[in-house]
């Protein structure tokens, strides 16, 4: 199994900029997709991005488009999500899961298709 780390998350004014990491330990996410969830309070978790094993396809929800990027460091084992323009409603708990599994292109966008879960980083825009 999996061990995933989020880091990075905090407090930011409207318009700025944070950037999420996801460490992986326990065994390599080089052949897993990789997703970026978010859940605020009251709200049911919602994808935002996700990116193949291979890096060759990214995949983003219409709230996350133009403003997001998801990349991913297979030698460090990590994932990033670089997220600018933030807006209050992106204020979230930020999730990132691993899928192990699916061809070259595959960018899972649902909770169920993934099995490892990180605890999450809280994210917090103020207007």
């Amino acid at each position: 199994q999996v061990q995933l780390v989020e880091s990075g998350g905090g407090l930011v004014q409207a318009g700025g900029s944070l950037r999420l990491s996801c460490a992986a330990s326990g065994r390599t996410v080089s052949s897993s997709a990789m997703g970026w969830f978010r859940q605020a309070p009251g709200k049911e978790r919602e994808f935002v991005a996700a990116i193949s094993w291979s890096g060759v396809t990214t995949l983003y929800a219409d709230s996350a488009k133009g403003r997001f990027t998801i990349s991913r460091d297979n030698a460090k084992n990590t994932v990033y999500l670089q997220m600018n323009s933030l807006k209050p409603e992106d204020t979230a708990v930020y999730y990132c899961a691993a899928n192990r599994g699916g061809n070259y292109y595959y960018t899972p966008m649902h909770v169920h298709e993934y099995e490892s879960w990180g605890q999450g980083t809280q994210v917090t825009v103020s207007s």
